[in-house]
C-alpha cells in the first residue's frame, strides 16, 4: 500500500488522538502516505479529506477529543451513501482505511469491507461495550473522571449526611457504573444487565443509615431500568434517613486528557492497525486480549455486545456493609 486513510467516528473518546498519531507515524515509518478523513463517514461522503504528516500529529497525544472531529451519518447507512464513500476513497487514492470508533463505527467498517475495501477497525468507546476486546480506548479515562467526581461528592455527602445518586454513561452496558461502584464505595449500582427493584435500593440506603454511615452512594447507568429522577422520587417517599441529591455526570465523562493507560492502549492499537493493513489483513478489528493486541474478524465483533461482568455487582453489595 502507498496510501491509507484514518478516521474517527461516532462518540469521541479520550485517546483517539493518540491512536491517530500512532497510525500516521507508523505508516510514515513504512513509507506510506496517510490521509485524514474529517467528521467520520459523513465527512468521507462529502470529501473532507486532508493529508497528515508526522509533524501534523505532534503534540496531540495528551489531548482529549479528536483532531479529525467526528459525526454520525445516517446517509452512510444507505447503499447509495456507501457507494459515495467508496468513490471518495478511490478518488483520493486511498488503498486501506483505519476506522477508530464504537460499535456503529465497526459496523460501518464492516460494510466497506463487504464491498471489497480493505479496512481495519480500532475500538474506541467509553462504555466498553465492544465485543472481543477486554478494553476499548477511552474507558480508563472516563472511569477515572467518574471516580474523581465521586470522591468529591463523598466529601459533601459525609459532611451534610446525604444520599447521592450519581448517573454515569452506559446506555446498553453498565461497565462504567459497575466498576465505579466497586472502587467508589457505592451501596448499590443500577445497570441495564441486572433488574433491581426500587425497594432494594431503598433498603440498601436505609441499612447504611442504620449502620451509622455518614452518607450513601448509588451509582446509576443511564440505561438502567429506572431513570435517576424516578429513583430519587421513590427514595424521598420512604424513611431512608438521608436527604437525596442527584448528580448527572453527562458528557464530562467523555472529555479530558487521556490517562497513561489509554495513551498506551491507543498507541498499541494504532500501530497494530497499520501493520495489519500492510500485512494483508482485511475486515478485522484490533483488540486487547490478556496483555496482547490481536486482531479479530469484524463479523464476529458486530454479532455480539460486550456486557458487564455481574460478579462485580455482587461485590458491590458485599463490600457495602
Amino acid at each position: 500500500m502507498r496510501c491509507i486513510g484514518v478516521m474517527t467516528s461516532g462518540g469521541d473518546a479520550p485517546g483517539m488522538n493518540a491512536c491517530i498519531r500512532a497510525v500516521v507515524r507508523t505508516a510514515a515509518y513504512h513509507g506510506v502516505r496517510v490521509l485524514g478523513i474529517r467528521r467520520g463517514f459523513q465527512g468521507l461522503i462529502e470529501g473532507e479529506i486532508v493529508e497528515l504528516r508526522p509533524r501534523d500529529v505532534g503534540g496531540i497525544i495528551q489531548r482529549g477529543g479528536t483532531i479529525l472531529q467526528t459525526a454520525r451519518s445516517k446517509e452512510f447507512m444507505t447503499e447509495e451513501g456507501q457507494r459515495k464513500a467508496l468513490r471518495r476513497l478511490n478518488q483520493h487514492g486511498i488503498e486501506g482505511l483505519v476506522v477508530i470508533g464504537g460499535d456503529g463505527s465497526m459496523r460501518g467498517a464492516l460494510a466497506l469491507h463487504q464491498r471489497g475495501f480493505p479496512v481495519v477497525g480500532v475500538p474506541a468507546s467509553i462504555d466498553n461495550d465492544i465485543w472481543g476486546t477486554n478494553m476499548s480506548i477511552g474507558v480508563d479515562t472516563a472511569l477515572n473522571t467518574i471516580i474523581d467526581a465521586i470522591d468529591r461528592l463523598r466529601d459533601t455527602a459525609s459532611s451534610i449526611g446525604r444520599a447521592f445518586l450519581v448517573e454515569t454513561m452506559g446506555r446498553d452496558c453498565g461497565y462504567l457504573a459497575l466498576i465505579a461502584g466497586v472502587i467508589g464505595g457505592a451501596e448499590m449500582v443500577l445497570i441495564p444487565e441486572r433488574e433491581t427493584r426500587l425497594e432494594e435500593v431503598a433498603r440498601a440506603v436505609m441499612d447504611a443509615y442504620e449502620r451509622g454511615k455518614t452518607h450513601a452512594l448509588i451509582v446509576i447507568a443511564e440505561g438502567s431500568p429506572y431513570r435517576t429522577t424516578e429513583v430519587a422520587k421513590f427514595l424521598e417517599s420512604h424513611p431512608i434517613g438521608f436527604d437525596v441529591r442527584i448528580t448527572i455526570l453527562g458528557h464530562i465523562q467523555r472529555g479530558g486528557s487521556p490517562t497513561a493507560f489509554d495513551r498506551l492502549l491507543a498507541t498499541r492499537m494504532g500501530v497494530k492497525a497499520v501493520e495489519a493493513l500492510l500485512g494483508g489483513e482485511r475486515g478485522v478489528m484490533t483488540a486487547l486480549q490478556g496483555r496482547e493486541i490481536v486482531t479479530i474478524p469484524l463479523e464476529e465483533v458486530v454479532q455480539r455486545r460486550r456486557e458487564a461482568n455481574l460478579a462485580y455487582y455482587d461485590m458491590v453489595r458485599m463490600l457495602a456493609i
